[in-house]
């Protein structure tokens, strides 16, 4: 699957740039996990960059999203592996997450909101300013990222991984697609 058909459909999708570069930073982050899994990156990253597609589409109707993202993402020529990941990061279709991928996008998905924040509450507003420790402190508050489901974001021990250890990989990642992000 090729990067620039998926940001063209992407770009034709989705009008808010905001959720554009929320899943970049998704796609950077899978990429960073596969790579920590020794699994395909690219599948990886794909899976995080098409998952939210459709959620203009579908207005945010959790009952809907994410089945025209899969659909969409297999139409592109994303694996069967990644259109099932994407499927399954909604969990209102009662879908369970089988696999490493499922999991993985699972609670990477809203790690990069509490990430995001972390870098926009900072006077620079950059992402090299962020440090893990930061991140991993405001965890805790409920206000800060409240968007961020924290529970989810929790789910990363299901990929064998502490909190502490995804949140370093998660903002890592996002560092490297900073430019990207306007962060």
């Amino acid at each position: 699957m090729n990067r620039e058909d998926a940001l063209k459909a992407i770009r034709e999708n989705v009008k808010n740039e905001n959720l554009i570069k929320h899943m970049i930073a998704t796609e950077a982050i899978m990429r960073a996990l596969a790579r920590r899994f020794n699994q395909d990156e690219a599948e990886w990253a794909t899976a995080g960059l098409l998952h939210d597609i459709d959620v203009e589409l579908t207005n945010s109707d959790l009952k809907i999203h994410s089945k025209p993202a899969a659909e969409m993402a297999k139409k592109l020529g994303a694996s069967d592996a990644a259109c099932h990941a994407i499927l399954t990061h909604n969990e209102a279709h009662g879908i369970a997450c089988e696999s490493l991928m499922d999991k993985a996008l699972f609670c990477a998905d809203p790690l990069t909101g509490l990430i995001t924040a972390g870098a926009l509450v900072r006077p620079e507003k950059k992402l090299a300013f962020v440090e893990a420790k930061s991140i991993r402190k405001r965890f805790k508050e409920k206000s800060f990222a409240a968007g961020a489901n924290r529970e989810q974001i929790s789910k990363c021990v299901d990929i064998g991984l502490d909190l502490d250890t995804f949140i370093e990989i998660g903002l890592e990642a996002m560092k490297g697609a900073a430019v990207e992000l306007g962060l």
